[in-house]
Protein backbone atom coordinates (compact mmCIF):
# COMPACT_ATOMS: atom_id res chain seq x y z
CA UNK A 1 0.00 0.00 0.00
CA UNK A 2 1.27 3.30 -1.12
CA UNK A 3 2.13 6.13 1.39
CA UNK A 4 -0.42 8.75 1.99
CA UNK A 5 0.40 11.93 -0.45
CA UNK A 6 0.70 15.11 1.58
CA UNK A 7 0.53 18.26 -0.95
CA UNK A 8 2.21 21.46 0.35
CA UNK A 9 1.07 24.59 -1.41
CA UNK A 10 3.16 26.81 -0.20
CA UNK A 11 6.80 27.68 1.15
CA UNK A 12 7.16 25.91 4.51
CA UNK A 13 9.82 25.58 6.81
CA UNK A 14 12.12 22.43 6.90
CA UNK A 15 11.11 22.53 10.19
CA UNK A 16 7.25 21.12 8.84
CA UNK A 17 8.68 18.77 6.20
CA UNK A 18 10.93 16.98 8.72
CA UNK A 19 7.63 17.41 11.70
CA UNK A 20 5.79 15.65 9.28
CA UNK A 21 8.06 12.16 9.59
CA UNK A 22 8.90 9.21 6.58
CA UNK A 23 5.32 8.23 6.85
CA UNK A 24 3.85 10.13 3.63
CA UNK A 25 4.92 10.61 -0.19
CA UNK A 26 5.46 14.58 -0.08
CA UNK A 27 4.86 16.83 -3.22
CA UNK A 28 4.72 20.29 -3.74
CA UNK A 29 2.73 22.90 -5.98
CA UNK A 30 2.18 26.46 -6.01
CA UNK A 31 -1.42 27.13 -4.77
CA UNK A 32 -1.62 30.27 -6.61
CA UNK A 33 -1.16 28.59 -10.43
CA UNK A 34 -5.02 27.49 -10.37
CA UNK A 35 -5.02 24.77 -12.62
CA UNK A 36 -1.74 22.97 -10.82
CA UNK A 37 -3.45 23.20 -7.83
CA UNK A 38 -6.83 21.69 -9.19
CA UNK A 39 -4.92 18.85 -10.78
CA UNK A 40 -2.84 17.92 -7.70
CA UNK A 41 -5.16 17.63 -5.36
CA UNK A 42 -6.85 14.89 -6.92
CA UNK A 43 -5.17 12.07 -5.61
CA UNK A 44 -3.87 14.17 -2.16
CA UNK A 45 -4.40 13.26 1.30
CA UNK A 46 -3.83 15.93 2.89
CA UNK A 47 -3.05 19.81 2.01
CA UNK A 48 -1.36 21.95 4.07
CA UNK A 49 -1.27 26.32 3.19
CA UNK A 50 -0.74 29.29 4.40
CA UNK A 51 -2.26 32.28 3.36
CA UNK A 52 -2.27 32.81 -0.15
CA UNK A 53 -4.08 29.40 -1.45
CA UNK A 54 -7.18 29.81 -1.68
CA UNK A 55 -9.21 26.62 -0.43
CA UNK A 56 -12.56 26.56 -1.51
CA UNK A 57 -15.41 24.69 -3.47
CA UNK A 58 -13.68 24.39 -6.20
CA UNK A 59 -10.38 23.06 -4.72
CA UNK A 60 -12.60 20.82 -2.31
CA UNK A 61 -14.76 19.39 -5.47
CA UNK A 62 -11.15 17.95 -7.19
CA UNK A 63 -10.33 16.59 -4.24
CA UNK A 64 -11.20 12.78 -4.35
CA UNK A 65 -9.16 11.96 -1.42
CA UNK A 66 -8.66 14.45 0.71
CA UNK A 67 -9.09 14.02 4.26
CA UNK A 68 -7.71 17.47 6.13
CA UNK A 69 -6.71 20.79 4.97
CA UNK A 70 -4.36 22.40 7.51
CA UNK A 71 -3.40 26.22 7.62
CA UNK A 72 -0.19 26.66 8.82
CA UNK A 73 -1.37 30.34 10.64
CA UNK A 74 -4.12 31.35 12.64
CA UNK A 75 -6.51 32.61 9.85
CA UNK A 76 -9.10 30.36 8.28
CA UNK A 77 -9.88 33.27 5.35
CA UNK A 78 -8.42 31.57 2.63
CA UNK A 79 -10.56 27.89 3.68
CA UNK A 80 -14.47 27.48 2.85
CA UNK A 81 -14.64 25.70 6.61
CA UNK A 82 -18.27 25.13 5.99
CA UNK A 83 -17.98 23.39 2.45
CA UNK A 84 -15.08 21.67 3.69
CA UNK A 85 -17.64 20.11 6.75
CA UNK A 86 -19.77 19.20 4.65
CA UNK A 87 -17.74 17.27 2.42
CA UNK A 88 -15.97 15.41 5.63
CA UNK A 89 -12.52 17.27 5.41
CA UNK A 90 -11.37 18.01 8.64
CA UNK A 91 -9.76 21.90 8.79
CA UNK A 92 -6.88 22.40 11.44
CA UNK A 93 -4.68 25.63 12.01
CA UNK A 94 -1.94 26.72 14.64
CA UNK A 95 -4.63 28.97 16.76
CA UNK A 96 -1.25 30.14 19.28
CA UNK A 97 1.42 30.10 16.87
CA UNK A 98 1.65 33.70 16.43
CA UNK A 99 0.08 35.41 19.52
CA UNK A 100 3.84 36.35 20.80
CA UNK A 101 5.21 37.83 17.53
CA UNK A 102 1.11 39.64 18.22
CA UNK A 103 1.96 40.55 21.36
CA UNK A 104 5.43 41.89 20.76
CA UNK A 105 4.42 44.24 17.57
CA UNK A 106 1.81 45.94 19.44
CA UNK A 107 4.52 46.93 22.05
CA UNK A 108 6.69 48.10 19.21
CA UNK A 109 4.08 50.06 17.10
CA UNK A 110 3.22 51.32 20.73
CA UNK A 111 6.90 52.68 20.86
CA UNK A 112 6.82 53.94 17.05
CA UNK A 113 3.88 55.97 17.63
CA UNK A 114 5.16 57.79 20.63
CA UNK A 115 8.63 58.11 19.43
CA UNK A 116 7.76 59.04 15.94
CA UNK A 117 10.32 56.83 15.05
CA UNK A 118 9.03 55.87 11.03
CA UNK A 119 9.18 59.47 10.45
CA UNK A 120 12.59 60.41 11.94
CA UNK A 121 13.63 57.26 10.16
CA UNK A 122 12.25 58.68 6.86
CA UNK A 123 13.56 62.01 7.29
CA UNK A 124 17.40 60.99 8.33
CA UNK A 125 17.07 58.72 5.26
CA UNK A 126 15.89 61.89 3.15
CA UNK A 127 19.27 63.74 4.40
CA UNK A 128 17.24 65.93 7.49
CA UNK A 129 18.47 66.28 10.89
CA UNK A 130 15.82 67.42 12.51
CA UNK A 131 15.82 66.37 16.23
CA UNK A 132 13.35 68.60 17.32
CA UNK A 133 10.80 68.04 14.62
CA UNK A 134 10.61 64.22 16.25
CA UNK A 135 9.97 65.27 19.97
CA UNK A 136 8.41 61.94 21.78
CA UNK A 137 6.47 60.54 24.33
CA UNK A 138 8.08 58.13 26.87
CA UNK A 139 5.81 55.12 27.71
CA UNK A 140 6.35 55.20 31.04
CA UNK A 141 3.70 56.02 34.31
CA UNK A 142 1.13 56.64 31.17
CA UNK A 143 -2.50 54.91 31.61
CA UNK A 144 -2.73 52.03 28.85
CA UNK A 145 -6.00 50.70 28.06
CA UNK A 146 -6.76 47.51 26.69
CA UNK A 147 -9.45 45.99 24.87
CA UNK A 148 -10.30 42.57 24.83
CA UNK A 149 -8.18 40.69 27.47
CA UNK A 150 -7.54 37.18 25.68
CA UNK A 151 -4.68 35.38 25.32
CA UNK A 152 -3.48 38.26 23.00
CA UNK A 153 -4.71 41.34 25.44
CA UNK A 154 -3.16 39.00 28.63
CA UNK A 155 0.33 38.79 26.71
CA UNK A 156 0.26 42.51 25.74
CA UNK A 157 -0.92 43.33 29.38
CA UNK A 158 2.45 41.02 30.82
CA UNK A 159 4.90 42.74 28.70
CA UNK A 160 3.58 45.91 29.51
CA UNK A 161 4.14 45.93 33.03
CA UNK A 162 7.88 46.95 33.74
CA UNK A 163 7.21 49.65 31.61
CA UNK A 164 5.95 51.35 34.88
CA UNK A 165 2.53 51.96 33.05
CA UNK A 166 -1.04 51.73 34.66
CA UNK A 167 -3.13 49.27 32.83
CA UNK A 168 -7.17 49.81 32.24
CA UNK A 169 -9.07 47.22 30.59
CA UNK A 170 -12.48 46.37 28.92
CA UNK A 171 -13.76 42.77 28.13
CA UNK A 172 -16.97 42.14 29.09
CA UNK A 173 -16.29 38.13 29.31
CA UNK A 174 -13.61 38.65 32.01
CA UNK A 175 -13.45 37.77 35.41
CA UNK A 176 -12.32 40.21 38.18
CA UNK A 177 -10.65 37.89 39.38
CA UNK A 178 -8.77 36.93 36.14
CA UNK A 179 -7.98 41.05 35.46
CA UNK A 180 -6.62 41.09 39.16
CA UNK A 181 -4.04 38.61 37.83
CA UNK A 182 -3.27 40.44 34.84
CA UNK A 183 -2.70 43.33 37.14
CA UNK A 184 -5.39 45.45 35.11
CA UNK A 185 -8.17 47.27 36.49
CA UNK A 186 -11.13 46.49 34.59
CA UNK A 187 -13.41 49.50 33.41
CA UNK A 188 -16.02 50.39 30.94
CA UNK A 189 -15.54 51.10 27.50
CA UNK A 190 -16.21 54.51 28.14
CA UNK A 191 -14.00 55.13 30.90
CA UNK A 192 -10.99 53.52 29.14
CA UNK A 193 -11.45 55.67 26.40
CA UNK A 194 -11.39 58.70 28.62
CA UNK A 195 -8.71 57.84 30.96
CA UNK A 196 -6.02 56.07 28.58
CA UNK A 197 -3.36 57.90 27.03
CA UNK A 198 -2.53 54.51 24.65
CA UNK A 199 -5.25 52.30 23.81
CA UNK A 200 -4.92 48.66 22.26
CA UNK A 201 -7.45 46.93 20.81
CA UNK A 202 -7.35 42.85 20.86
CA UNK A 203 -11.36 42.28 19.99
CA UNK A 204 -12.47 39.30 17.68
CA UNK A 205 -14.47 40.21 14.85
CA UNK A 206 -18.07 39.86 14.90
CA UNK A 207 -20.80 41.89 14.35
CA UNK A 208 -21.22 43.85 17.52
CA UNK A 209 -17.47 44.50 16.98
CA UNK A 210 -17.08 45.87 13.71
CA UNK A 211 -16.76 49.60 13.65
CA UNK A 212 -16.61 49.71 17.55
CA UNK A 213 -14.76 52.27 17.50
CA UNK A 214 -15.58 55.01 15.48
CA UNK A 215 -16.39 58.65 15.84
CA UNK A 216 -18.39 59.17 18.85
CA UNK A 217 -15.57 56.81 20.78
CA UNK A 218 -12.79 58.52 19.18
CA UNK A 219 -13.80 61.68 20.02
CA UNK A 220 -14.43 60.81 24.09
CA UNK A 221 -10.66 59.48 23.51
CA UNK A 222 -7.64 62.61 24.81
CA UNK A 223 -6.43 64.71 22.08
CA UNK A 224 -2.54 63.47 23.24
CA UNK A 225 -3.93 59.50 23.04
CA UNK A 226 -2.93 57.06 20.50
CA UNK A 227 -4.57 53.68 19.65
CA UNK A 228 -3.18 50.76 18.01
CA UNK A 229 -5.10 47.77 16.26
CA UNK A 230 -3.24 44.49 15.29
CA UNK A 231 -5.96 42.17 15.61
CA UNK A 232 -8.85 42.17 13.07
CA UNK A 233 -9.42 44.57 10.40
CA UNK A 234 -12.71 46.77 10.34
CA UNK A 235 -12.66 47.48 14.55
CA UNK A 236 -12.02 50.75 13.76
CA UNK A 237 -13.75 52.62 11.29
CA UNK A 238 -11.35 54.19 8.84
CA UNK A 239 -12.51 57.30 7.47
CA UNK A 240 -13.45 57.93 11.23
CA UNK A 241 -9.83 57.58 12.25
CA UNK A 242 -8.50 59.05 9.55
CA UNK A 243 -10.33 62.26 10.31
CA UNK A 244 -9.73 62.09 13.77
CA UNK A 245 -5.92 62.36 12.88
CA UNK A 246 -6.12 64.75 10.33
CA UNK A 247 -8.13 67.14 12.69
CA UNK A 248 -5.90 66.36 15.35
CA UNK A 249 -8.53 65.12 17.90
CA UNK A 250 -6.22 62.17 18.66
CA UNK A 251 -2.37 62.83 18.24
CA UNK A 252 -1.29 59.33 16.51
CA UNK A 253 -2.50 55.79 15.73
CA UNK A 254 -0.90 52.59 14.36
CA UNK A 255 -2.83 50.23 11.98
CA UNK A 256 -1.34 46.46 11.12
CA UNK A 257 -4.67 45.26 9.64
CA UNK A 258 -7.73 46.70 7.44
CA UNK A 259 -11.02 46.37 6.34
CA UNK A 260 -9.60 45.72 3.17
CA UNK A 261 -6.01 44.19 2.57
CA UNK A 262 -3.84 45.48 0.71
CA UNK A 263 -5.55 49.01 1.75
CA UNK A 264 -5.06 50.56 -1.45
CA UNK A 265 -7.88 52.69 -1.18
CA UNK A 266 -8.26 53.36 2.77
CA UNK A 267 -8.07 56.92 3.81
CA UNK A 268 -5.30 55.99 6.38
CA UNK A 269 -3.02 56.06 3.89
CA UNK A 270 -2.70 59.62 3.55
CA UNK A 271 -3.84 60.42 7.75
CA UNK A 272 -1.66 62.31 9.78
CA UNK A 273 0.26 60.98 12.52
CA UNK A 274 0.38 57.33 11.95
CA UNK A 275 2.37 53.88 11.55
CA UNK A 276 1.14 51.59 8.97
CA UNK A 277 2.30 48.21 8.58
CA UNK A 278 1.32 45.34 5.83
CA UNK A 279 -0.48 42.52 8.71
CA UNK A 280 2.43 41.84 9.95
CA UNK A 281 1.53 40.84 13.65
CA UNK A 282 2.49 36.59 13.17
CA UNK A 283 4.85 37.40 10.32
CA UNK A 284 8.34 36.42 12.08
CA UNK A 285 10.46 33.29 11.98
CA UNK A 286 9.17 31.66 14.90
CA UNK A 287 5.51 31.93 14.44
CA UNK A 288 5.84 30.59 10.64
CA UNK A 289 8.15 27.83 12.06
CA UNK A 290 5.69 27.18 14.99
CA UNK A 291 2.52 26.86 12.74
CA UNK A 292 4.18 24.93 10.21
CA UNK A 293 5.68 22.31 12.82
CA UNK A 294 1.88 22.53 14.88
CA UNK A 295 0.10 22.05 11.42
CA UNK A 296 2.20 19.00 10.78
CA UNK A 297 1.64 17.33 13.79
CA UNK A 298 -2.51 17.37 13.65
CA UNK A 299 -2.02 16.00 9.83
CA UNK A 300 -0.50 13.17 11.25
CA UNK A 301 -2.42 12.42 13.75
CA UNK A 302 -5.64 13.39 11.40
CA UNK A 303 -4.28 10.74 8.66
CA UNK A 304 -4.00 8.19 11.61
CA UNK A 305 -7.51 8.18 12.85
CA UNK A 306 -6.86 9.57 16.02
CA UNK A 307 -7.83 12.90 17.72
CA UNK A 308 -6.94 16.30 16.32
CA UNK A 309 -6.99 19.08 19.09
CA UNK A 310 -6.64 21.34 16.48
CA UNK A 311 -9.32 21.10 14.47
CA UNK A 312 -11.56 24.10 14.05
CA UNK A 313 -14.52 22.02 12.60
CA UNK A 314 -15.06 18.58 13.81
CA UNK A 315 -12.72 16.79 16.35
CA UNK A 316 -12.14 13.77 14.17
CA UNK A 317 -10.77 10.50 15.11
CA UNK A 318 -11.50 8.39 17.99
CA UNK A 319 -14.47 9.56 18.75
CA UNK A 320 -17.47 7.72 18.10
CA UNK A 321 -19.39 7.93 14.78
CA UNK A 322 -22.70 8.29 17.18
CA UNK A 323 -21.33 11.09 19.34
CA UNK A 324 -19.88 13.14 16.53
CA UNK A 325 -23.27 14.62 15.02
CA UNK A 326 -23.55 15.71 18.70
CA UNK A 327 -20.30 17.63 18.32
CA UNK A 328 -21.85 20.65 16.14
CA UNK A 329 -24.69 21.09 18.16
CA UNK A 330 -22.76 21.35 21.48
CA UNK A 331 -20.42 23.98 19.98
CA UNK A 332 -23.67 26.10 18.89
CA UNK A 333 -25.24 25.40 22.22
CA UNK A 334 -22.55 26.74 23.88
CA UNK A 335 -22.32 30.22 21.64
CA UNK A 336 -26.07 30.03 22.58
CA UNK A 337 -24.98 30.17 26.16
CA UNK A 338 -22.34 32.76 26.03
CA UNK A 339 -24.29 34.99 23.71
CA UNK A 340 -27.52 35.02 26.37
CA UNK A 341 -24.82 35.16 29.23
CA UNK A 342 -23.67 38.33 28.10
CA UNK A 343 -21.36 38.53 30.61
CA UNK A 344 -18.54 36.70 32.36
CA UNK A 345 -18.97 32.78 32.90
CA UNK A 346 -17.97 31.00 36.38
CA UNK A 347 -18.67 27.94 35.57
CA UNK A 348 -20.60 25.51 33.13
CA UNK A 349 -21.61 22.24 33.67
CA UNK A 350 -21.73 20.09 30.39
CA UNK A 351 -24.72 17.57 30.95
CA UNK A 352 -25.56 14.71 28.77
CA UNK A 353 -28.57 12.35 29.09
CA UNK A 354 -29.50 9.22 27.10
CA UNK A 355 -28.26 6.83 24.90
CA UNK A 356 -25.01 8.81 24.74
CA UNK A 357 -23.84 8.32 27.48
CA UNK A 358 -22.79 4.68 26.38
CA UNK A 359 -20.20 6.05 24.76
CA UNK A 360 -16.83 8.27 25.65
CA UNK A 361 -18.37 12.21 25.40
CA UNK A 362 -15.67 13.41 26.49
CA UNK A 363 -15.33 15.68 23.37
CA UNK A 364 -18.56 17.31 24.10
CA UNK A 365 -17.41 19.30 26.98
CA UNK A 366 -14.60 20.74 24.51
CA UNK A 367 -17.46 21.35 21.70
CA UNK A 368 -19.20 23.17 24.44
CA UNK A 369 -15.48 25.35 25.66
CA UNK A 370 -15.15 25.96 22.17
CA UNK A 371 -18.36 27.53 21.20
CA UNK A 372 -18.78 29.40 24.62
CA UNK A 373 -15.72 31.02 23.39
CA UNK A 374 -15.74 31.14 19.88
CA UNK A 375 -17.41 34.79 19.70
CA UNK A 376 -15.65 35.77 22.70
CA UNK A 377 -12.06 35.70 22.15
CA UNK A 378 -9.35 37.12 19.48
CA UNK A 379 -7.76 34.33 18.39
CA UNK A 380 -9.44 31.30 16.85
CA UNK A 381 -10.61 28.78 19.06
CA UNK A 382 -10.01 24.52 19.27
CA UNK A 383 -10.15 22.04 21.46
CA UNK A 384 -6.78 21.87 22.81
CA UNK A 385 -6.90 25.90 23.74
CA UNK A 386 -10.51 26.21 24.80
CA UNK A 387 -9.95 24.58 28.31
CA UNK A 388 -6.93 26.81 28.86
CA UNK A 389 -9.38 30.11 27.82
CA UNK A 390 -11.31 28.48 30.54
CA UNK A 391 -8.98 28.16 33.25
CA UNK A 392 -7.22 31.43 32.35
CA UNK A 393 -10.73 33.37 32.55
CA UNK A 394 -11.71 30.67 35.92
CA UNK A 395 -14.26 29.11 34.63
CA UNK A 396 -14.99 25.87 36.37
CA UNK A 397 -15.95 23.17 34.06
CA UNK A 398 -17.92 19.87 34.62
CA UNK A 399 -19.12 17.06 32.67
CA UNK A 400 -22.30 15.34 33.88
CA UNK A 401 -23.87 12.56 32.54
CA UNK A 402 -27.34 10.76 33.07
CA UNK A 403 -28.52 7.55 31.44
CA UNK A 404 -32.62 8.93 32.30
CA UNK A 405 -33.79 11.55 29.30
CA UNK A 406 -37.83 11.92 29.69
CA UNK A 407 -38.62 13.68 26.15
CA UNK A 408 -35.38 13.07 24.31
CA UNK A 409 -33.50 10.12 23.28
CA UNK A 410 -30.48 12.24 23.85
CA UNK A 411 -30.60 15.77 25.76
CA UNK A 412 -27.40 17.98 26.02
CA UNK A 413 -27.72 20.76 28.68
CA UNK A 414 -24.93 23.19 29.14
CA UNK A 415 -26.08 25.03 32.55
CA UNK A 416 -24.30 27.65 34.47
CA UNK A 417 -23.75 30.77 36.73
CA UNK A 418 -22.45 33.73 35.92
CA UNK A 419 -20.45 36.28 37.71
CA UNK A 420 -23.23 38.61 38.65
CA UNK A 421 -24.42 35.99 40.51
CA UNK A 422 -27.75 34.95 37.38
CA UNK A 423 -27.94 31.26 36.48
CA UNK A 424 -28.85 29.78 32.61
CA UNK A 425 -29.13 26.96 31.01
CA UNK A 426 -29.81 26.19 27.28
CA UNK A 427 -30.55 22.69 26.21
CA UNK A 428 -30.72 20.76 22.73
CA UNK A 429 -31.05 17.93 20.79
CA UNK A 430 -30.87 16.08 17.55
CA UNK A 431 -34.29 14.78 15.79
CA UNK A 432 -35.20 12.82 13.15
CA UNK A 433 -33.31 10.79 10.24
CA UNK A 434 -31.46 14.02 8.99
CA UNK A 435 -30.09 14.83 12.76
CA UNK A 436 -31.81 18.42 13.20
CA UNK A 437 -30.36 20.49 15.80
CA UNK A 438 -33.00 22.27 17.95
CA UNK A 439 -32.82 24.25 20.62
CA UNK A 440 -35.14 22.72 23.16
CA UNK A 441 -35.05 24.72 26.32
CA UNK A 442 -34.22 27.54 27.85
CA UNK A 443 -33.82 28.32 31.35
CA UNK A 444 -36.45 25.93 32.14
CA UNK A 445 -38.62 26.95 29.56
CA UNK A 446 -39.88 24.50 27.01
CA UNK A 447 -39.17 25.74 23.65
CA UNK A 448 -38.32 23.28 20.00
CA UNK A 449 -36.60 25.61 17.78
CA UNK A 450 -34.13 24.39 14.53
CA UNK A 451 -31.06 26.49 15.16
CA UNK A 452 -30.26 28.62 12.93
CA UNK A 453 -27.76 31.64 12.12
CA UNK A 454 -29.88 34.48 13.74
CA UNK A 455 -31.89 34.34 16.60
CA UNK A 456 -33.24 36.55 18.95
CA UNK A 457 -35.22 35.67 22.28
CA UNK A 458 -37.20 38.03 24.71
CA UNK A 459 -38.16 37.57 28.17
CA UNK A 460 -41.66 39.45 29.07
CA UNK A 461 -44.70 39.91 30.80
CA UNK A 462 -47.40 37.35 29.29
CA UNK A 463 -50.28 39.61 28.30
CA UNK A 464 -52.57 39.85 24.81
CA UNK A 465 -51.22 41.77 21.59
CA UNK A 466 -47.37 41.22 22.96
CA UNK A 467 -46.24 39.29 19.22
CA UNK A 468 -48.62 41.98 16.79
CA UNK A 469 -45.99 44.70 18.65
CA UNK A 470 -43.07 43.09 17.90
CA UNK A 471 -43.61 41.87 14.59
CA UNK A 472 -44.96 45.41 13.55
CA UNK A 473 -41.39 46.92 14.99
CA UNK A 474 -39.02 44.28 12.74
CA UNK A 475 -41.39 44.27 9.91
CA UNK A 476 -40.74 48.12 9.26
CA UNK A 477 -37.45 48.01 10.49
CA UNK A 478 -37.03 45.22 7.57
CA UNK A 479 -36.09 42.22 9.94
CA UNK A 480 -38.20 39.04 8.17
CA UNK A 481 -38.95 36.73 10.97
CA UNK A 482 -38.78 33.39 9.44
CA UNK A 483 -39.91 31.11 12.75
CA UNK A 484 -40.90 31.68 16.19
CA UNK A 485 -41.90 29.88 19.00
CA UNK A 486 -43.11 31.37 22.66
CA UNK A 487 -42.86 29.29 26.55
CA UNK A 488 -44.93 30.02 29.36
CA UNK A 489 -45.00 28.03 32.53
CA UNK A 490 -48.29 29.74 33.23
CA UNK A 491 -50.83 31.87 32.07
CA UNK A 492 -50.13 35.68 33.41
CA UNK A 493 -46.60 34.70 34.31
CA UNK A 494 -43.54 35.41 32.42
CA UNK A 495 -43.26 34.26 28.69
CA UNK A 496 -40.03 33.67 26.41
CA UNK A 497 -40.48 34.06 22.91
CA UNK A 498 -37.23 32.69 20.37
CA UNK A 499 -37.48 34.41 16.81
CA UNK A 500 -35.82 33.05 13.86
CA UNK A 501 -34.38 36.31 11.57
CA UNK A 502 -33.17 36.19 8.07
CA UNK A 503 -30.74 38.41 8.86
CA UNK A 504 -28.53 40.65 12.15
CA UNK A 505 -30.72 42.73 13.77
CA UNK A 506 -29.20 46.33 14.35
CA UNK A 507 -28.55 46.95 18.25
CA UNK A 508 -31.48 50.25 17.77
CA UNK A 509 -33.73 48.32 16.41
CA UNK A 510 -33.35 45.68 19.33
CA UNK A 511 -34.03 48.54 22.04
CA UNK A 512 -36.70 50.17 20.34
CA UNK A 513 -38.20 46.83 20.24
CA UNK A 514 -37.56 45.90 23.63
CA UNK A 515 -38.99 49.36 24.95
CA UNK A 516 -42.31 48.65 23.00
CA UNK A 517 -42.82 45.29 24.38
CA UNK A 518 -41.30 46.17 28.06
CA UNK A 519 -39.43 43.51 28.19
CA UNK A 520 -37.21 42.13 30.96
CA UNK A 521 -34.52 40.84 28.58
CA UNK A 522 -33.83 40.83 25.01
CA UNK A 523 -30.71 39.67 23.02
CA UNK A 524 -29.63 38.92 19.04
CA UNK A 525 -27.53 35.72 19.10
CA UNK A 526 -25.61 34.83 16.44
CA UNK A 527 -24.36 31.57 15.47
CA UNK A 528 -20.97 30.93 13.95
CA UNK A 529 -20.27 27.71 11.52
Amino acid sequence: MSNPVVLIAEKLSPATVEALGPDFEIRSVDGTDRPALLEAVADADALLVRSATKVDAEVLGAANRLKVVARAGVGLDNVDVKTATSAGVMVVNAPTSNIVSVAELTIGQMLAVLRNIAAASASVAAGEWKRSAYQGVELFEKTVGIIGLGRIGALVAQRLAPFGVELIGYDPYITAARAQQLGVQTVSLEELLERADVITIHMPKTPETIGMIAAPQLAAMKETAIIVNAARGGLIDEADLAEALNTGSIAGAAIDVYTSEPPTESPLRTAKNIVLTPHLGGSTDDAQEKAGVSVARSVRLALAGELVPDAVNVAGGVIDPYVRPGIPLTEKLGQLFAGLADGPVTSLDVEVRGELVDYDVSSLKLAALKGLFTNIVSETVSYVNAPLLAEQRGVEVRLITETESAEYRNLITLRGALADGRQLSVSGTLTGTKQIEKLVGINGYDVEVPIAEHHIVMLYADRPGIVAVYGREFGESGINIAGMQIARREAGGQALSVLTVDSPVPAEVIERVREAIDADAMVEVDITE
